[in-house]
């Protein structure tokens, strides 16, 4: 059984850093979504992808104005897995994965140097992929619902600029400070939507600041939550698959922050504490329910080739995910 599982996740893990690699004229948007459903019908999942029109009626102004910089369509895939029988108590874990199959900057375009790697600012959205072709076949008790926004982050005639003010699904209004923060402007809707799907505990992961690079080094995922419970159901999970973890701060403090004269909320909130202002954007977007959010980007991929990983996509935090939905008890 052991061994068994162990390929499970293992192939699972591969499936997350195979899709992570392929080149960005290759996987937009739509191909990402295709992988996403080609995935599910192997394994008996739901997959639905809400098109840009869907997106419009839901009310998605967050996720579409990064959207709108690109010819190439936005795309949000669900899958769902269902457990056959019973369910722990009525859980329901949501998993949000930002998939940002290119990331320019946007009109605050990123320096040159270094772009190339910008194909992987879908790494999370991969691993939710990959951690729900897992759990397809590892049939844990728990319900659980995956959610990737998917877009492309271009500099086009349309693009949306610094300043511009859009509308979230909750009806939040964001100023847009930086168009480069725009991966928490795709899960700011995501996870509306998750909580709207009757979503009851959440986790998202993204390649979401430099900042937490600085902090933590490409060692750790810094861990933010908002609920002590479901930060120490996420920590047990990683520590038993060896994926390292680091609890960082969330107080209410920094969302002094994100002040905007004319909005909600700015997207960015200064210099200071990226990291924990990133994560304090997306905390306002969650309510009530216990949450989690997975900073990975200096964990989803490598430079250079260590003794336990190859150069390139990592796939995390794929093992985690799925030890923390097979080993949920309510």
């Amino acid at each position: 059984a052991a061994v068994n599982r162990g390929g499970i996740v293992a192939e699972s893990q591969n499936f997350t850093r195979s899709l992570a690699n392929e080149p960005a004229n290759l996987l937009t948007p739509l191909k990402m979504a295709e992988a996403a459903q080609k995935m599910a019908a192997e394994f008996g999942l739901a997959c639905d992808v809400l098109n840009q029109p869907k997106m419009e009626e839901l009310g998605m102004g967050a996720l579409l104005g990064v959207a709108q910089g690109s010819a190439e369509p936005p795309a949000l895939i669900v899958i769902r897995y269902q457990p056959t029988e019973g369910g722990t108590g009525g859980t329901h874990l949501g998993l949000v994965g930002k998939g940002v199959t290119f990331d320019t900057g946007g009109i605050s375009i990123k320096p040159a140097e270094g772009m190339e790697k910008m194909k992987y600012d879908m790494c999370g959205g991969a691993a939710m992929i990959g951690a729900m072709r897992a759990i397809a076949q590892l049939k844990p008790a728990t319900r659980v619902s995956a959610f990737i926004p998917c877009v492309e982050n271009m500099c086009g005639s349309r693009a949306q600029r610094p300043g511009d003010i859009v509308t979230a699904m909750n009806g939040t209004t964001i100023e847009v400070l930086n168009t480069d923060a725009e991966g928490r402007l795709i899960l700011a809707d995501a996870l509306v939507y998750a909580r709207q799907q009757g979503c009851t505990h959440l986790v998202d992961a993204a390649t979401l600041t430099g900042a937490i690079v600085v902090a933590l080094g490409h060692l750790n995922t810094g861990l933010f939550s908002n609920d002590d419970a479901m930060r120490d159901r996420v920590l047990a999970a990683a520590k038993a698959e060896g994926e390292r973890l680091w609890p960082m701060p969330l107080d209410e403090d920094y969302k002094d922050y994100l002040k905007s004269a004319f909005a909600d909320l700015g997207n960015i909130g200064g210099r200071w504490g990226g990291a924990v202002t990133a994560a304090m954007f997306l905390k306002q977007f969650v309510g009530e329910t216990p949450w989690v959010h997975l900073d990975i980007a200096g964990t989803a991929y490598l430079d250079d080739a260590k003794p336990y990983a190859a150069k390139g996509p990592t796939g995390l935090p794929v093992r985690s995910l799925v030890r923390l939905a097979t080993d949920w008890k309510a």
